[in-house]
C-alpha cells in the first residue's frame, strides 16, 4: 500500500483543478495586460479567480494580489509594511519563535538592516497569547506578524485576539495563513487582520501560485519592480494557469470545508489513539485543542527521525521528520525546541499530515507499520538498551 501523509508539505493537484487550468494552455494564451480580445479573455478569467479567492476569505477582490507562493507573500507583507511605514511609526517588529522560515529568515535579514525584532516564546503546546503580544508592543512597533497555524505541530494561534490588540495600539498585523486556508475557516473580516498570506499548493492547486490579502487603504511598498500588473503592486506577467488553478482549488476546498474537517479530524484522532496504545515512550507534540484537523506530530523516544522516515518510505508511507535534515542542518526542528523538547527527543519526531483524500485504511496501515519500525530501531539504539537495563 502507498500512503501519502505529508499534505502539510504539499498536496496532490485535484483533477478538477487540472481541468480548470487547461484553457490557459490553449485558448486563454493571451497576455492579460493587452487590450485586444484575446488578452481581455484572459483578464476576465484572472478576475474571476480573484473573486473566488476573495470570497473564500471574505474580502474584496481588489484586496487580493496574486504572487508566486507563500514565501513571496510573507516577504512582501513584512518588508512592504515595514519599509513604507518605518519613518512614521518605527522599526520594531514582533513575531514568534515558531514561525515558518519564510518569516524568520526575512526578519533575520531585516535585523541586519537596522530593524529590531522581538520573537515571543510559545508554551509547551505551541501557543502565544495576546497578552504576550501586547506587553511586547513599544512606541516604535510598526508590525506584528504571527502565523495562523503552525506547519509542524498544528497549533492554531488566537489571531482574532492578537489582531484586536494590534488595532488598539495602531500597529499593523500580518498573519501567515499558508497552513490554514483551505483547511479551517479563515475570514479576514472576522479575524481583523491587515494582511494575510496563502499558498495554492497547500490545498490541491499546483506549486508556484500564492496570494496576499492587503486590507484596503494599507500601502505596503513593492517587493518587486517592473510592469503595471496587479495594480502596479506586483509586477510580472500573470501566471494564468496557476491563477485559474488557485481559484478553482480554493472554491472547492471551502465548499467542502465542514465535511473535510470532520473526516480529517477523525483520521487524526484514530492515528493518535493508535500510537498511544501501541508505542510506549512517546511524546505527542500535537496540541490537544485549537489544532489543525489533519496534523499529527509525535516524538518516539530513543530513535532517530531520519531512520524512521527511511523505513516508512520503504513501506510506502510518506511523512516528515522533526529534524531539518533536508537542509543539511543536523539540528532538530526549531518548533520542537521552542515547545521545550530536548534535542534527543526532538530528533525522534515524525509528522503525519492528512487531507480529505486519505482513508481509514491508510491510517490502519500506518498503525500496522509504525510500531514495528519503532521496535526495530529501538533494538539498535544504545539509548533504548540503557532504558531496559
Amino acid at each position: 500500500m502507498f500512503v501519502y501523509a505529508d499534505n502539510a508539505a504539499t498536496t496532490r493537484i485535484d483533477p478538477d483543478v487540472v481541468k480548470a487550468m487547461m484553457p490557459a494552455f490553449d485558448e486563454l494564451y493571451g497576455n492579460p495586460s493587452t487590450i485586444y480580445s484575446k488578452g481581455r479573455e484572459a483578464r476576465e478569467q484572472v478576475e474571476l479567480a480573484r473573486e473566488k479567492v476573495a470570497k473564500a476569505i471574505n474580502c474584496l477582490p481588489r484586496e487580493i494580489y496574486f504572487t508566486s507562493c507563500g514565501t513571496e507573500s510573507d516577504n512582501w507583507a513584512i518588508r512592504g509594511i515595514a519599509e513604507h511605514y518605518a519613518a512614521k511609526k518605527g522599526k520594531h517588529i514582533i513575531s514568534t519563535n515558531i514561525e515558518h522560515h519564510a518569516v524568520l529568515e526575512t526578519l533575520k535579514a531585516m535585523e541586519k538592516e537596522g530593524y529590531r525584532v522581538t520573537l515571543l516564546p510559545v508554551n509547551e503546546e505551541g501557543f502565544v497569547t495576546a497578552r504576550q503580544v501586547e506587553e511586547a508592543i513599544c512606541p516604535d512597533t510598526v508590525l506584528i506578524t504571527v502565523m495562523t497555524a503552525n506547519n509542524e505541530i498544528g497549533s492554531i494561534q488566537p489571531i482574532r485576539e492578537i489582531a484586536a490588540v494590534a488595532k488598539e495600539h495602531n500597529v499593523f498585523f500580518h498573519t501567515d495563513a499558508v497552513q490554514a486556508v483551505g483547511h479551517i475557516p479563515v475570514d479576514v473580516q472576522d479575524l481583523g487582520v491587515d494582511l494575510l498570506s496563502l499558498s495554492g499548493h497547500k490545498f490541491h492547486a499546483p506549486k508556484g501560485i500564492g496570494a496576499l490579502y492587503v486590507r484596503r487603504g494599507i500601502l505596503p511598498d513593492n517587493l518587486l519592480y517592473g510592469g503595471g500588473q496587479e495594480r502596479r503592486k506586483r509586477p510580472g506577467t500573470e501566471n494564468i494557469p496557476g491563477i485559474l488553478a488557485i481559484g478553482a482549488a480554493i472554491e472547492k476546498a471551502t465548499a467542502n470545508l465542514e465535511r473535510d474537517m470532520a473526516h480529517v479530524s477523525m483520521l487524526r484522532d484514530r492515528l493518535l489513539n493508535g500510537i498511544r496504545q501501541t508505542i510506549p515512550h512517546c511524546k505527542i507534540n500535537t496540541p490537544t485543542h485549537d489544532c489543525l484537523p489533519g496534523t499529527v506530530n509525535v516524538s518516539i523516544k530513543y530513535i532517530e527521525g531520519e531512520s524512521m522516515l527511511l523505513m516508512l518510505d520503504m513501506n510506502g508511507i510518506c511523512a516528515t521528520s522533526g529534524s531539518a535534515c533536508a537542509s543539511g542542518d543536523l539540528d532538530p526542528s526549531h518548533v520542537l525546541l521552542a515547545i521545550g523538547l530536548p534535542h534527543e527527543v526532538a530528533h525522534g519526531s515524525v509528522r503525519f499530515s492528512f487531507c480529505a483524500e486519505n482513508t481509514v485504511e491508510e491510517i490502519d496501515y500506518i498503525l500496522e507499520v509504525l510500531p514495528k519500525i519503532a521496535a526495530r530501531l529501538r533494538e539498535m539504539s544504545p539509548l533504548w538498551e540503557n532504558v531496559n537495563k
